[in-house]
């Protein structure tokens, strides 16, 4: 059974490149995210984005 991941090494890439990604769009929002609960919700929705872009670009 095939999954849809991108495999170990492969989601830790993408979550340390979400939390950039997170970090530089909540940044230009003028939103500060403090404490160790505000980096894990932008280096969430920055992954959510990140992977939403790849989605995009495997479709393509």
């Amino acid at each position: 059974m095939k999954g849809g991941g991108f495999g170990l090494l492969g989601n830790i890439v993408i979550g340390i490149v979400g939390a950039v990604i997170g970090g530089y769009v909540f940044g230009l929002l003028g939103i500060s995210a403090g404490g160790l609960i505000g980096a894990i919700i932008t280096a969430t929705v920055g992954a959510i984005i990140l992977l939403f872009v790849v989605g995009l670009i495997k479709k393509a």
